[in-house]
């Protein structure tokens, strides 16, 4: 990107015009004249991304210090997905603008993401010079992918079992920090590289803690992109689960206007309408649906599952629990390490994982 003169600017008009391309809005000028989409000098200012819909039609803006990578690039078009939204919706009474839940907002930058990451599309970009059209450069891709999206849900779904927790009075206030590493461990199989106590308030390193934003949307984003991805390629005639020749993974909806006018219908409804139905909308369900991602990834687990099977690899983790204590600070106090070397598949133990949580989270 940077060898092809790519700026932060570029980034943005570049996302811009892939929504163009599905028959969607484009950026209003206050949008150009009022974002920040570089980290200004001579002033501090935080940076974690973010974007604003000032309530009066014409008036969103997005604040993000970006840097020329592929990582920012793809910040670039989850915070246009906001900015989209806005758009889509901002005729509805104020009451209805805003996301039918949090997790479609989060949602739709993605869904756009996962299209903007294939190597197919970064191709048609001019990123890619060739596309590499076999089964290892497929299982490469998808376990990029997957260190992405599959490892992100256990995180996603703990940070706020750990707000919840501290609300309801359940965890103490003398257990915050090692409650926090007992889910780290527990759900993520993370430990801390030394031990840590109750002097320690490590939850208060994400940015969403100590802001009180609340985090199971973005959960819910990792489940309901996967559907409304589904649903976007089938409508652009990109997947078909009965011809291996179409395969989700690689699926790109760029110019398709069939997906674009079907993704708009659904963002124009807002918070108008439950969410069950805009769900139902776009994707023919009403029901978040975790096994969208065990189909978009199955090769992945396939070849995942027979290849710890012949390398007898141990799944999962085990080891000392014993890292976190209320008795005061040893700073520099090595965790031991796991008992083995840990394989983890992203198919049969994070996906379950998945599925699980998304059953809790429909009761």
């Amino acid at each position: 990107m940077k060898s092809q003169g790519y700026t932060p600017r570029r980034m943005f008009e570049l996302s811009e015009e892939f929504f163009v391309s599905l028959n969607l809005t484009r950026m209003p000028p206050e949008f150009w004249e009022h974002s920040i989409i570089e980290k200004p000098n001579g002033r501090e200012l935080i940076c974690h991304a973010s974007a604003w819909d000032f309530c009066n039609g014409k008036d969103f803006r997005i604040k993000q210090c970006t840097d020329v990578t592929m990582t920012d690039l793809i910040t670039v078009h989850h915070e246009m997905g906001h900015i989209q939204y806005y758009l889509q919706y901002k005729h509805q009474p104020n009451v209805f603008r805003s996301g039918a839940n949090p997790g479609f907002h989060e949602a739709v930058g993605d869904v756009l993401a996962l299209s903007v990451a294939t190597p197919k599309h970064l191709q048609k970009i001019g990123l890619l010079e060739t596309v590499e059209e076999d089964n290892e450069a497929d299982i490469n891709y998808l376990m990029s992918i997957a260190l992405d999206k599959i490892t992100f849900l256990p995180f996603g779904y703990l940070m706020d079992l750990w707000r919840w927790g501290v609300f309801s009075g359940e965890t103490k206030e003398e257990d915050w920090n090692c409650a926090w590493w007992a889910l780290r461990y527990n759900l993520q199989g993370i430990k801390p590289p030394v031990r840590r106590s109750e002097y320690d308030f490590d939850p208060g390193a994400k940015y969403h803690i100590p802001a009180n934003v609340p985090y199971i949307r973005y959960f819910v984003s990792f489940v309901v992109q996967f559907q409304f991805h589904k649903a976007l390629c089938m409508k652009a005639g990109e997947y078909d689960p009965l011809d291996p020749s179409k395969p989700l993974h690689k699926c790109d909806i760029y110019q398709s206007t069939e997906a674009g006018n079907a993704l708009g219908d659904m963002l124009q409804l807002g918070s108008s309408k439950p969410w069950p139905d805009a769900l139902e909308a776009l994707t023919g369900t009403r029901r978040m649906d975790a096994s969208i991602i065990r189909e978009y990834f199955k090769p992945l687990e396939v070849w995942l599952t027979e290849n710890n099977e012949r390398h007898q690899e141990f799944v999962g983790w085990e080891g000392e629990s014993d890292f976190c204590s209320s008795d005061s600070p040893a700073r520099h106090e090595p965790v031991g390490e796991p008992s083995s070397a840990a394989a983890v598949s992203p198919g049969p133990l994070a996906l379950a994982l998945v599925a699980l949580l998304v059953h809790r989270t429909q009761q």
